[in-house]
């Protein structure tokens, strides 16, 4: 069995990818870690990802997902095909700084406490600004309100999206929280075999939130780790119109109202905190 089984979906991001493997194996250095590192192929190789990664990442596996078969499902198939003590979703736009030992010291968290069952590091932004990460669960109308942009017209509204989005937290302690966003975020085997990988009825986007609700509804906790650090893209396609005429105009738009209105039918209405 290996360490970790580590998961990145590809869809047209293959120069994403090179950095992302580079500073990766970087990061492993001359560690003990047995780790996998599956490529799931969205795009049905449009952009070369097999050849890049026969040349440059031969140690990498490759997964032909045969087509778009969206975010939460193409994970399954990498995080399935391998048995891991950890299991690592990690989004292609995504670098590990030089000499930090990430994966190393992700590792070491999540065994000194048996309570907790999974965890993500801080996230920065490309230019190291602060990356809003951790949330607490969702109030139906928050989804609705920022998409109006109901948060830059009123105030009271404002301070409802804030606390959503954790901006209360000075992110300089490690802390219990509702969920992570899922571009990285690192899980224990118990777990798992227990609640099982994304649930993939969502084909992009609340999966990660989805995952994070049912960690704590059996048992374990959700941690945010602030002195292990990564940097992350954040390419929001959805948010680019921020107005209800998006729908007709980003079909990315689309995507993330139909996982909203998935996530409030199957956990409801009524908001749930575990975190801070």
């Amino acid at each position: 069995m290996v360490d970790i089984n580590t998961v990145i979906v590809n869809w047209k991001m293959k120069e994403d990818i090179d950095k992302c493997l580079a500073s990766f194996f970087n990061d492993l250095g001359e560690s003990r870690l047995k780790v996998v590192v599956h490529v799931v192929d969205n795009s049905q190789n449009q952009d070369g990802i097999k050849e890049l990664l026969d040349e440059k990442y031969p140690q990498v596996k490759y997964i032909d997902a045969g087509g778009n078969v969206g975010f939460g499902r193409a994970q399954n198939l990498g995080l399935k095909r391998q048995e891991a003590n950890f299991y690592l979703s990690l989004n292609p736009d995504c670098e590990f700084p030089v000499g930090e030992r990430v994966l190393e010291r992700m590792v070491e968290f999540l065994e000194a406490d048996p309570e907790i069952g999974m965890a993500g590091p801080k996230l920065l932004n490309s230019d190291g600004g602060l990356q809003y990460s951790c949330y607490r669960f969702p109030a139906f109308l928050d989804q609705i309100g920022r998409r109006l942009g109901w948060d830059k017209r009123s105030k009271r509204f404002r301070q409802k999206v804030d606390h959503y989005l954790m901006k209360d937290f000075d992110h300089r302690s490690d802390v219990p929280v509702d969920w992570l966003m899922g571009s990285f975020i690192f899980v224990k085997m118990e777990v798992v075999n227990k609640i099982g990988f994304f649930d993939d009825r969502f084909f992009m986007y609340f999966e990660d939130c989805d995952w994070c609700r049912r960690v704590w509804r059996a048992g374990w906790k959700v941690y945010y780790v602030h002195n292990i650090q990564v940097k992350h893209g954040h390419r929001r396609g959805s948010a680019q119109d921020r107005a209800w005429k998006s729908i007709l105009t980003n079909p990315i738009t689309r995507i993330h109202i139909k996982s909203w209105l998935k996530y409030f039918g199957k956990w409801g209405l009524r908001k749930e905190h575990r975190g801070v």
